[in-house]
Order: structure tokens, then C-alpha cells, then sequence
């Protein structure tokens, strides 16, 4: 069982709200509304783990251990939408998202297979660490910066937490694990071919609503966060070069395959399919 250690690991690197945020430092001359703006939106993202934790409890009834740890990951990922909240609270109350805009982002989403669900919200961390590293150097006001950088470095734990998961699945399910890390893992990692940048936030989880379920669909502006990476905190190419990186090295220890490329990862993940579809062919009935 994983959730004991994960608990005392996350237990001591947490940070203090009041005590570790350095509110007296704000600079009320170094924040914008455009950028207070920009705040809010991530405060409602940050408030959609509530849904996504409703998700992994029904999806994984049948493992105790990840359920447990849902409970640590599901008050820091609160945490942070609390942060971010209490500095508008503080400094730009008129920008405090309401309790109808947080409600907004509450929604049920399909079941969805355990474990490319698990691979899927690990590379959601990776990218939300790099997200909010640049969101940080973004910013001049330090008391958001700090924020931010309080928030990355949450990321990258719950990252290695998730891996950490990943690692048991393997070791309890084999190739069929492997399969499925590799498959969401080649579609994350891929986001430069793509229209839009890869994050479980801005993915379809419920087509009775379609197109309206996505995170990002019903926040106040469902066009804000491209505009943010592209326009504002300028998420570019070699930021998104830390992502794929990212990805890639932990698959590559994952799996241990050297995995330095999209193309290595897609035919690693050709050859798992067609090992997986082997193993579990069904015999001809004929014979």
C-alpha cells in the first residue's frame, strides 16, 4: 500500500497558507486586471478537482489504496484554488470567482478505464508544473509569484505520487498496464500536433453535454487559457519542449526503454498493442 508513505512525504513538504505566502510583500502597482483576470480563471480550473476526484472514487472501488490517497491529493488540489481565491479576496476582491462559477465546473464525467485515466491526470501534472512555473517568472507582483511557485512545485509531488501508482499497476497488471500508459502517454505528449495545448481540464468527459463538457467550456470565458499560454504567460515552444521531456524520461524509467522521442514512444506502444492483443486473443471456436 502506497497512501501511507504518500501521506507522510506530502505531510512534509506542505506549505503553510498564512505563514509560507508572504501576503505583506503585495505590490498592488505590479498587478493588472488583465492579470487578475487570469488568476480567477485558474482558481475555477483548480476548483474542478472536485469533479475529478468524484471520478477516480467511482472509477476505483476496486482500489482502496488509490482512493485513500485521493483524500491528500483532493485538499491540496482545494488548496490551491484557496490560495488563489484568498489573494483576490485580499487584493482584487471584485475578480473573487462565485459560488455559482466554481458550481459551474461540477459535473459528472463518464466512466473512463482506471488506468488511462491515471496515466492521463500524471501528464496533466507535468504539464500544470511547467504551466505554473512560467505563470511565476510571468508575474512581477511577488506575493502571486510565490503562489505560483508554491502551486508548481505541488504539481511535480502530486506527479511522482501518480507514478508512483503507475509503477504498482504494471507490477500487478503487466503489459495490459504498460499499454495504456503508452497509448495516453504518445496522445499527451503529442500536444504540439495538435489545435489546442493537451490537459484534462480542456478534454470531452461527458458526451450527453457535449459540446459543453470541458473544464475549460464552462468557465466564465471557456477562450481564456489559450489566450493565457500564447499571449500572456507565453507557454512557447521550449516550455513545451519541458513537457514532452518531461513525459518522456518518466515513461522511459517507467518502462525502462529508451523512450527520447514521440516516434521511439509510438512504436513502443505499437509493439504493446499488438502483445496485449495476442494475449488476450480468443480461441477459434472451430478448432
Amino acid at each position: 500500500m502506497l497512501y501511507p508513505e504518500l501521506y507522510t512525504q506530502l505531510e512534509k513538504a506542505r506549505w503553510n497558507m498564512e505563514a509560507d505566502i508572504p501576503w505583506d510583500t503585495f505590490d498592488g502597482s505590479l498587478l493588472s486586471d488583465e492579470q487578475a483576470q487570469t488568476i480567477k480563471m485558474n482558481a475555477i480550473t483548480e476548483w474542478s478537482a472536485l469533479p475529478a476526484t468524484e471520478m477516480f472514487l467511482r472509477d476505483n472501488r476496486h482500489d482502496s489504496d488509490f482512493s485513500a490517497f485521493m483524500s491528500v491529493w483532493f485538499y491540496e488540489e482545494q488548496k490551491h484554488a484557496l490560495a488563489l481565491m484568498e489573494y483576490l479576496r485580499r487584493f482584487r476582491p471584485e475578480y473573487c470567482p462565485t459560488e455559482a462559477e466554481l458550481h459551474a465546473v461540477r459535473f459528472e464525467f463518464d466512466p473512463a478505464p482506471p488506468l488511462e485515466t491515471l496515466m492521463l491526470h500524471f501528464c496533466g501534472e507535468v504539464r500544470l508544473t511547467q504551466w505554473y512555473r512560467c505563470a511565476s517568472e510571468w508575474h512581477t507582483e511577488p506575493v502571486i509569484k510565490a503562489i505560483y511557485k508554491h502551486l508548481s512545485q505541488d504539481e511535480a509531488r502530486h506527479g511522482g505520487c501518480y507514478l508512483k501508482y503507475m509503477k504498482k499497476a504494471i507490477v500487478q497488471h503487466g503489459d495490459v498496464a504498460r499499454a495504456a500508459f503508452a497509448k495516453i502517454g504518445l496522445l499527451m505528449a503529442s500536444s504540439g500536433r495538435s489545435a489546442k495545448p493537451l490537459h484534462p481540464t480542456n478534454l470531452h468527459v461527458n458526451e450527453a453535454l457535449f459540446p459543453n463538457d470541458t473544464i475549460q467550456s464552462r468557465l466564465p470565458d471557456p477562450d481564456w487559457l489559450e489566450a493565457w499560454l500564447t499571449q500572456q504567460i507565453r507557454f512557447d515552444e521550449p516550455w513545451e519542449a519541458r513537457v514532452v521531456g518531461g513525459i518522456l524520461r518518466n515513461l522511459s524509467n517507467l518502462f525502462e526503454q529508451p523512450l527520447e522521442t514521440i516516434l521511439q514512444l509510438n512504436r513502443y506502444r505499437k509493439a504493446l498493442a499488438a502483445s496485449v492483443k495476442e494475449t488476450h486473443v480468443l480461441p477459434d471456436p472451430a478448432i
